[in-house]
């Protein structure tokens, strides 16, 4: 997460990016199937969801399906054939989830329907590895639905394409892709068998709006879109980065999906969660770079959440409760932040949400901020979302309404927090003000970021200046880190470091080298403009350091 940062003259923003659009084969296109784009305007109203990883194995904590994959034949007898026999959630509740996660501003749910060991949480005809024959019985899937409905959250189905019970009965080995022979594509069996359950899931549920296809699934898609024409197809049809966020917005529709902690299902030993203060600011990042949240929660194998995941929902709970408006039906602002203030801007409309973040607020007390990118007109009004800025309690005198001025070094607010939301009168989350009828005070400068070569322990990286913006002259440089690994999911990003900064009068490319890396491994980098009062990052790309 990013650390404190003053606000002094130049200021840390980015710019969207160009990614390319994922491949694969789209036979269904010609066919006039796909997401439509109404539908994915839509989906990136809604900005936030809510992902359940929960199966029969969650009984024993172990890593969701993948134990699978190297295990004995022992190991994956108990799994087959022990595991459905004990599956009793007693304490399932799913109106209790549906709830809650109302409450914390969720706007729509994913269910792992199947994942990838094959255990189905609805009644079907095409496996008895599934819930029906189990203790508890129930349709997980119908119910769910039902719940999330009823609080009038959409409905969104995971499925895995990739069947390990189905690759155990006909003698395949246990495995994902990339080893061979274990795909749908490369058996038809498996394939029909992901239609068949695809079809019963598109047919029996009422409308299921988004749709995360986690495998290979080419040959499939058409079972959904023609069922349900206005499904949204994430995963395998738009980029839904994992575990992470993008650096810089995108101008279509993208979804990160994110753990509170280390694991997708529920892990009693040896988890370490995020706190809520950190979900709560990945969740405005999210949505300041045009993408969508789906955080996920993994129940316990009684049907309950984890006590620890109950309490950061109920936390974003409390922030959204007040500053909910800021997160919704909301576009990026012409930069993502300025420093540790952050923007979304609401769509269709010349409103923008600021989010003042990294700060502690005590009741009653003014803080002051200046922003560089905004500009307001004479009708524009500044309010504190949750709050009407009228009376500070227990002071009747006090005049709460926020103040601002406007000159040539920007837009200069002055703010309480008046409400009071926490007993001890102190506020450790984002405060939000709500800023109406504006304009973009800056014209900006571009600078994408290239391809990098990498040489023995260096690395040449490549970048272009697309505009200059409202300057004659601004200068360019490279900034770079180590790449996290897997083991340092929760773990503090590295520092950036800088390449020398060059003065351009022009647009054009412009190259950097780096000596002195770990050879052999990841590096991120991008590239970065500074104007004369802001600085811009490029997209951030990855590379391996050469041996």
């Amino acid at each position: 997460m990013p650390g404190r940062l003053a606000l002094p003259l130049l200021l840390a923003l980015t710019l969207p990016a160009h990614a390319a659009p994922p491949s694969g084969d789209r036979p269904e296109a010609a066919q006039g199937l796909g997401n439509r784009p109404e539908r994915l305007e839509r989906f990136r109203d809604l900005g936030f969801g809510l992902f359940i990883h929960w199966s029969v194995d969650s009984q024993i904590g172990s890593d969701i399906s993948h134990s699978l994959v190297g295990a004995s034949d022992a190991y994956r007898h108990r799994f087959f054939d022990e595991l459905p026999r004990t599956f009793n959630p007693r304490k399932f509740d799913p109106e209790a989830w549906a709830a809650l996660a109302r409450l914390a501003g969720v706007k729509y749910v994913v269910l792992t329907t199947k994942h990838h060991s094959g255990f189905t949480l609805w009644h079907t005809r095409t496996t008895a590895f599934g819930v029906e024959h189990t203790p508890f019985r129930r349709d997980v899937v119908a119910e769910v639905a039902r719940a999330f409905r009823a609080q009038g959250i959409a409905v969104g189905f995971y499925f895995s394409p990739e069947d390990f019970h189905w690759l155990e009965t006909h003698g395949k080995v246990v495995a994902r892709r990339p080893h061979p022979g274990v795909t749908p594509q490369e058996n038809p069996g498996l394939l029909a068998l992901d239609r068949a359950q695809l079809g019963e899931l598109a047919t029996r549920y009422g409308p299921v709006d988004v749709w995360f296809l986690d495998g290979p699934a080419a040959g499939m898609r058409d079972v959904i879109w023609r069922a349900q024409p206005g499904a949204v197809i994430t995963r395998d049809v738009i980029e839904t980065p994992e575990q992470t966020i993008p650096g810089v917005p995108m101008d279509r529709a993208w979804e990160s999906c994110l753990t509170m902690g280390t694991a997708w299902q529920y892990k009693p030993a040896y988890e370490k969660y995020r706190s809520g203060s950190e979900l709560i600011q990945i969740l405005i990042e999210t949505r300041a770079r045009g993408g969508n949240l789906l955080l996920n929660v993994g129940p316990k194998p009684d049907g309950e959440l984890p006590i620890e995941q109950e309490e950061r929902l109920r936390q974003i709970a409390l922030w959204h409760f007040a500053f909910g408006e800021s997160i919704h039906d909301v576009r990026p602002w012409v930069v993502t932040n300025e420093g540790d203030l952050w923007f979304t801007r609401k769509k269709n409309e010349d409103t923008v949400y600021l989010f003042l973040t990294h700060q502690t607020w005590s009741q009653g007390e003014r803080k002051r901020f200046t922003v560089r990118t905004v500009r307001t007109h004479p009708d524009s009004k500044v309010s504190v979302l949750g709050a009407t800025s009228e009376v500070l309690e227990y002071h009747p005198d006090a005049d709460p309404r926020p103040r601002w001025t406007e000159d040539a070094g920007g837009l200069h607010l002055d703010v309480m927090m008046a409400q009071r939301l926490h007993n001890d009168h102190q506020w450790h989350d984002p405060v939000v003000l709500k800023i109406t009828h504006v304009e973009p005070a800056l014209k900006l400068p571009a600078v994408s970021t290239g391809a990098a070569t990498a040489g023995r322990a260096a690395l040449t990286l490549q970048g272009e200046l697309r505009a200059l913006g409202d300057a004659a002259r601004v200068e360019v440089a490279f900034q770079y880190r180590r790449e996290k690994g897997v083991e340092e999911l929760l773990d503090k990003e590295a520092p950036w470091q800088s390449t020398g900064w060059t003065a351009r009068t022009a647009p054009g490319a412009f190259t950097a080298e780096i000596e002195g890396l770990a050879a052999g491994a990841g590096y991120q980098y991008r590239a970065v403009v500074r104007h004369p009062v802001i600085t811009l990052m490029g997209e951030e790309k990855t590379v391996t350091a050469g041996r």
